[in-house]
């Protein structure tokens, strides 16, 4: 390469088809390599090719990386599963090995596999991998024509799949499951949520969904404010109309971390979750009661993987947290030290925002906001309400709302 370096690390992807779908390069960078890495399943599929010592993967991926990494500089591949870079085990090594060192060769995903097998734009689908993680990160991709393939944990996933979308009023679903994609053993078998009744699906399946909603399932919009009876809360919940603008004036971006200070039912984290898969959340409450039902509907939302449930008071249970993109604070706002501790744990350009709606919290927001600048709103909701025979606007507590981006 022009800068010096040599790639000693080959990561080859295959396919069900073994070494007779790989590329002459590709077949050259295992049969050359001094070690060979990969599961079972790939060390048997590539077993002509393999010249040089094979490992398997211990469990975790992570254990058997110290094994690579101490014979650096020599040739090594690594084996995956089609494109290595998806859902695979690439972004694992990337993270230890710089990327100049590397090559790859992959093959098409399962992704690309079950599109082209079904006639589906890829760019259409919504493609994830409840592999290892839970099974719920579908939920936030439920919506009416819309179409999933999911990388599935087991033989068992497809029917806990069609069990789920049923629940979420997803029953007339078409599921299609395929089995070994792209080799000779191939099967695509078809079936709808409700009326599921494969057998014998093997392990190593891959499931693509056509969603199809019925009336009254719940499908979650681009925008935030979810409707407040979509969370189980005893009233300590941001409605909604606030809660959508408390979200925008957090401004969640990928990759982001937030606080949810006094989180009640949890209802911003989630929302903040819910708006980029790459997001995550920490939730602060001590009231067990709340807790629970913020664990309860983060795992109804499919966000639970991504947030950390913390059962305390702050400021004293925010002293070990990673710290925060963003923060909000729905409650506790008069607890002393709290402000501060926030405030210090903001990087600079970190957003804070915060919700007061008694005097004293409010008074507190506006003494900040005369210390620190940022910006003072004042939010109002009104709600029509029947006045004898006919409504009227009956307003709602206001809302003093303080935001502000740390210098």
């Amino acid at each position: 390469m022009s800068d010096g370096v040599h790639p000693w690390l080959s990561l080859v992807g295959l396919g069900e088809d073994g070494p007779d779908g790989l590329s002459p390069a590709a077949r050259t960078a295992i049969e050359a390599a001094a070690l060979v890495v990969g599961g079972a399943r790939h060390l048997a599929l590539a077993g002509s090719l393999i010249r040089g010592e094979a490992l398997c993967w211990r469990s975790p991926l992570e254990s058997t990386l110290p094994d690579i990494l101490a014979r650096q500089g020599q040739p090594i591949c690594v084996l995956a599963t089609g494109d290595p870079f998806h859902y695979g085990v690439g972004a694992l090594l990337a993270r230890h090995i710089p990327v100049a060192e590397m090559r790859c060769w992959p093959q098409p995903s399962a992704f690309s596999l079950m599109a082209a097998r079904l006639g589906w734009s890829l760019e259409a689908c919504r493609c994830l991998s409840v592999h290892g993680r839970a099974l719920g990160r579908v939920v936030p991709a439920l919506r009416q024509d819309g179409r999933l393939i999911a990388l599935s944990w087991d033989g068992d996933t497809p029917a806990r799949l069609a069990a789920l979308l049923v629940e979420r009023g997803f029953g007339a679903s078409l599921i299609v499951v395929g089995e070994a994609l792209g080799g000779p053993a191939e099967r695509l078998r078809h079936t709808t949520a409700a009326g599921f009744d494969l057998d014998g699906v093997q392990a190593l399946n891959t499931v693509a969904c056509a969603l199809v909603a019925e009336p009254g399932a719940r499908q979650r919009p681009a925008t935030p404010g979810l409707p407040d009876d979509w969370f189980a809360h005893d009233g300590q919940i941001t409605k909604a109309p606030i809660r959508a603008m408390t979200l925008a004036a957090l401004a969640p971006r990928p990759g982001e971390q937030l606080w949810d200070v006094g989180a009640g039912s949890g209802s911003v984290g989630i929302e903040w979750l819910l708006s980029d898969d790459a997001t995550q959340a920490v939730a602060v409450e001590r009231d067990a009661g709340r807790a629970d039902r913020v664990a309860a509907n983060a795992a109804h939302w499919g966000v639970a993987d991504r947030l950390t449930l913390v059962r305390g008071a702050a400021p004293t249970a925010l002293a070990e947290l990673p710290p925060p993109d963003a923060a909000f604070i729905g409650g506790g706002l008069t607890e002393p030290g709290l402000m501060d501790a926030v405030q210090m744990a903001l990087p600079a350009g970190g957003r804070l925002v915060a919700n007061a709606v008694t005097l004293e919290s409010q008074a507190l927001l506006m003494a900040l906001f005369g210390h620190h600048g940022g910006d003072l709103v004042s939010l109002g909701v009104a709600r029509a309400e029947p006045v004898g025979a006919f409504h009227g606007f009956r307003p709602a507590m206001p809302v003093v709302q303080w935001r502000w981006v740390k210098p």
